[in-house]
């Protein structure tokens, strides 16, 4: 009797000491700035705060890619040096850049990035007004089929070539930190950088992940958007509304470069938001690609690309705002 007793008890201290010992799970949402823009990641049901290895992250990624860090992969790669061995981020990066490219006809094209330095929208800030004969002398060093991935080296038929991923790169970090949770078996969480977004679940209460998307001519103001629900999937818009500048003489140039006529002139189109359950890399490209392709052209390219759910904002003929979107959102 008194060794069934004890026995009991003993039992009874070891299953609470294992349940003392398990880690409690808690929410958690980390801020801050990164790529030149803040981020907001949220995640549920975790046993841990992971802020330090998402910073971690981050710094490998600008260390590979980022233009505007003189000492990174890229930025070495855009000044001539030919010995660089890429790493598994910048591969990725431009083998989907590379698929984008060939979808889209050319008009997404990473190697755009010596027009939107001389524009003034890159790290070197030239901020020139470029003429024509200026522009056709920088198109001869645009096209993504004059770069190639050779044996881990990036192999450019002219030196002059500058590459410039920051079109897709917010898009991608999202999905690094996609990739992180997924691996650690976190299955509820949304990951914004700069507007991009990427969510997987459900958040608190089983509810969906909405997010609203605002009116960019009223954009300081919330009286009109839509609601969207983006649980396991990617959103990116892309628009020309904020990012732009006016010379003294009036003339208007926005960061959206037309990689076909290298020129940086406003379209109709003012935005492109782009949903679909891909990574997020994906939809950023494909926004940035609709900018320079117009209203028109886009609606073409939906019409094979059905996963694409989009939500455009134009100017119709008379000056209104009017918008275009895909049936069925959710």
């Amino acid at each position: 009797m008194i060794v069934k007793k004890t026995f009991t008890i003993l039992a009874f201290l070891i299953i609470f000491i294992a349940c003392k010992s398990e880690k409690v799970k808690k929410d958690f949402t980390l801020e801050g700035f990164v790529f030149g823009t803040s981020y907001k990641i949220t995640y549920l049901n975790a046993d841990k705060n992971y802020q330090e290895s998402i910073d971690s992250m981050f710094l490998a990624f600008n260390n590979s890619l980022s233009t505007y860090i003189p000492t990174s992969d890229i930025s070495r790669i855009n000044t001539g040096d030919s010995t660089i061995i890429i790493d598994d981020f910048f591969s990725e990066v431009f083998k989907k850049s590379k698929k984008i490219y060939k979808e889209t006809d050319g008009y997404f094209d990473p190697t755009v990035g010596n027009l939107v330095n001389a524009y003034g929208f890159g790290p070197n800030n030239e901020q020139r007004n470029l003429i024509d004969e200026e522009v056709k002398a920088e198109m001869q060093f645009v096209g993504f089929d004059k770069i190639s991935l050779v044996n881990g080296r990036i192999i450019k038929e002219n030196s002059k070539i500058y590459l410039d991923f920051n079109s897709i790169a917010k898009g991608f970090g999202i999905d690094i930190i996609a990739r992180f949770f997924e691996d650690k078996k976190i299955e509820n969480y949304l990951i914004e950088i700069g507007g991009e977004i990427r969510a997987k679940g459900l958040k608190a209460e089983q509810k969906p992940w909405l997010i609203k998307v605002v009116n960019p001519i009223d954009s300081d103001n919330n009286s009109g958007y839509t609601n969207i629900n983006l649980s396991n999937k990617s959103m990116a818009t892309s628009g020309n509304y904020r990012k732009f500048r006016i010379t003294d003489d009036g003339k208007k140039y926005v960061h959206t470069i037309n990689p076909k006529t290298g020129l940086a002139l406003e379209s109709n189109l003012l935005s492109a938001s782009v949903i679909a359950a891909l990574d997020c890399a994906d939809v950023d490209a494909y926004a940035t690609a609709f900018m320079a392709m117009g209203l028109e052209k886009t609606k073409l390219f939906l019409e094979t690309h059905y996963f694409l759910k989009v939500i455009l904002i134009y100017l119709d003929d008379k000056g209104n705002l009017q918008e275009y979107r895909t049936d069925n959102q959710n």
